[in-house]
């Protein structure tokens, strides 16, 4: 396939080092012969296959200087060589990582590492490609190492330690002198914008990726389903791309591919996230150009269309099927700016689809969300977010939910805590430690309001001090707004019909008073299944009401979804003694009897406390 002997492949290295024209055949589809690690010996050379430009696999010209042994483990080695032709110029660049290196029409294995970041010489190391054969042969469980959102943040959790920062600090890129490294993932955002690109962009670079805003609108479509070409997809040497986002806007990351036997691929010669076991959509790629540096070449490129699905991804290599469809979430945010007068005066449709992983997922929603309400042009400081929609699940009920965000005291913007709260729904369902969710589709409504809208709980008066029970009383309540005249509503509340005498208390509260008992029985249970999440979620009140409540003196004990109020002693401790020691039964010393909720168009904060006492 290259050329038939070591003297011919000398000449025609030589030819390519001195730009003459003479080049290879490209590698097709199909089972090549391999040239085993134990064969290569120091100053062979051969040719690797990667894009600079467009779709077309170009020869870069290798020398084989020796082998790093160990280097990913016992007994897996990385084989050290030297790039000529166009990669002297660009050096070994970001989405190189899996161009194919052949030695007499043989293939030895993937470019996949580089030495240094400075260094004039092209000097890359190389996966063979026994170790990338290996990657679905063995292990199918999930790395302990995998590159999440969860592990970056303890990273920086952990470094508040003294002795443990110091530690950190002198382990970084420069400590080590010459190292070896994985060749960083170029990861583009297409139709992002630049805040939401540099906000989020770190998460993915923790964890050995690239973020670059890539261009205005995505070229890659919402469906997972491959396109009908995917028979005579990535060939060897060609651009790859997996799609964490895709649709109106997109996130892509790129490497090149290594092997590809008609219906399996291998590319990278290292892993993107690490996740072991995977389920990404895997798509063509088509190179705009190779950026030369010395300090961090890359390539820039697009996503094209997809042709199979991710199915692992280890330290050695990823592994896609061709023709095989990735789970995706389907999600549609529509995005509305209103005036002063409550006027329509701008809205926007997305429509994009969300990988599907149990620690990327709820960040990708988070990071989603946020550039759609930055993209509309309209947010400014002082504005109030209101979202409302629905997640639907396969085989569950679906999931309903309303918020208001408004600009406050604390320095993160109204639209961070809009994505946060977002992205938390997600990580409740994706995180459960009982079931996984099968998510449906998800939509979204987010109007942009032009003022601050909050308001909180001044205070309040009844009509009576003191009634028998079954009587109703009214009521009025003070809000103070954020700028602006005081506000009053009218409330009642009943007395139930029985309830013993003595004194009781009116709760005149925001959502997040009333909900903290339950969420702190939610945190305490670990055996909460995905049903009794999504009914916790869909009991949790909303923030633009004002909730009123009667508050017994007798306690409510939490089980899983449920609260079992007013329950005499005798019997909550029977349920707690003989409870297993899976569940956890917290308790509360009160009962709240919900009276009903005034609605408001903006965030209500606080809680006022009115005595009654019942004859």
């Amino acid at each position: 396939m290259m050329w038939r002997n070591a003297a011919a492949a000398g000449l025609l290295w030589q030819a390519m080092m001195m730009g003459q024209t003479a080049s290879p055949e490209p590698p097709q589809i199909g089972k090549p012969r391999i040239l085993k690690e134990a064969d290569l010996r120091p100053g062979m050379r051969g040719v690797a296959w990667t894009v600079f430009s467009g779709t077309e696999p170009e020869p870069v010209p290798i020398e084989i200087l020796g082998i790093e042994k160990n280097m990913w483990g016992p007994g897996e080695d990385v084989i050290l060589a030297r790039m000529g032709g166009k990669a002297e110029r660009t050096n070994v660049a970001g989405g190189m990582s899996g161009s194919p290196v052949y030695i007499d029409g043989k293939l030895v294995g993937a470019v996949a590492l580089r030495l240094s970041m400075f260094s004039p010489d092209a000097i890359c190391g190389i996966t063979p490609i026994e170790l990338m054969l290996e990657v679905n042969a063995f292990d199918h469980s999930k790395p302990v190492e995998a590159k999440t959102p969860q592990k970056a943040r303890a990273a920086q959790a952990a470094a508040l330690d003294p002795m443990l920062a110091h530690v950190l600090a002198s382990s970084g890129p420069g400590a080590a002198g010459l190292n070896l490294t994985p060749i960083s993932t170029p990861l583009a955002f297409s139709g992002f914008s630049d805040n939401a690109v540099r906000l989020f962009g770190g998460l993915f670079e923790q964890t050995g990726l690239t973020a670059a805003v890539a261009g205005g609108a995505s070229s890659l479509p919402r469906s997972a389903a491959p396109a009908p070409d995917w028979k005579t997809s990535l060939r060897p040497g060609q651009a790859v791309t997996l799609a964490l986002v895709s649709g109106d806007m997109s996130v892509t990351g790129m490497c090149t591919v290594t092997y590809n036997d008609g219906k399996h691929v291998l590319a990278c010669g290292h892993s993107f996230f690490n996740l072991g076991p995977a389920d990404i959509p895997m798509a063509k790629g088509d190179v705009v150009t190779t950026l030369a540096s010395s300090y961090q070449p890359n390539k820039i490129g697009n996503a094209t269309e997809v042709v199979g699905a991710l199915r692992q991804d280890r330290h050695s290599a990823i592994l896609g099927e061709l023709g095989a469809t990735a789970e995706v979430v389907p999600v549609s945010v529509k995005v509305r700016a209103f005036d002063e007068s409550n006027k329509l005066r701008n809205e926007r449709d997305l429509k994009f689809s969300v990988m599907v992983n149990q620690k990327w997922t709820p960040y990708l929603m988070m990071l989603t969300l946020f550039n759609s309400i930055e993209g509309l042009n309209e947010y400014a400081e002082e504005s109030t977010y209101r979202m409302s929609g629905n997640i639907e699940l396969d085989g569950e009920p679906k999931v309903s939910f309303a918020t208001m965000q408004a600009p406050g005291e604390m320095p993160v913007p109204a639209p961070m805590m809009l994505a946060t709260w977002w992205g938390e729904r997600f990580n409740r369902l994706y995180l459960n430690p009982v079931d996984a969710p099968k998510l449906k589709a998800v939509s979204a409504t987010v109007d942009l309001l032009p003022d601050r809208r909050t308001a909180a709980i001044d205070t309040a008066w009844l009509s009576a001090s003191e009634a028998p029970a079954g009587t109703t009383l009214h009521g009025r309540v003070f809000l103070r707004p954020y700028r602006g005249e005081r506000m009053e509503r009218d409330f009642a509340v009943t007395l139930p019909a029985g309830l013993s005498p003595g004194d009781y208390q009116i709760l005149l509260s925001d959502a997040d008073t009333l909900d903290r008992a339950q969420n702190a029985a939610r945190l305490s249970d670990r055996n909460i299944g995905i049903s009794q999440t999504i009914s916790l979620l869909n009991q949790e009140r909303v923030n633009n009401r004002l909730y009123v409540s009667l508050i017994e003196p007798s306690p409510t004990l939490y089980y899983a979804d449920k609260a079992l109020p007013d329950l005499p002693p005798s019997v909550m401790n029977v349920m707690q003694t003989g409870r297993s020691g899976a569940h956890h039964l917290p308790a509360s010393g009160a009962t709240v009897v919900e009276q009903g909720s005034i609605p408001f168009d903006l965030v209500v904060n606080g809680a006022y406390s009115l005595r009654i006492h019942v004859k």
